[in-house]
């Protein structure tokens, strides 16, 4: 599998919509929906600091690394 985006699960525990995130990190709500459903193929860090610091978390909390079942 990967790595999993785990941005859906830190939104709601801080309840933030996709909309508030959006605006707060300056990116189109179309990327960060990409990127919130696992679609995406990179991020950059100054995007994944921008998450962080709306959502007061550490990228561990966002990112996680899922081995391929064999």
């Amino acid at each position: 599998m990967g790595i999993v985006v785990n941005l859906d699960v830190m939104m709601a525990k801080r309840k933030m919509s996709l909309t508030e995130l959006a605006t707060e990190v300056d990116i189109t709500l179309a990327n960060l929906s990409i990127l919130k459903n696992n679609k995406a193929k990179a991020v950059r860090f100054s995007t994944l600091e921008a998450i962080c610091k709306a959502l007061n978390c550490q990228p561990g909390d966002i990112l996680e690394y899922v081995p391929d079942s064999e």
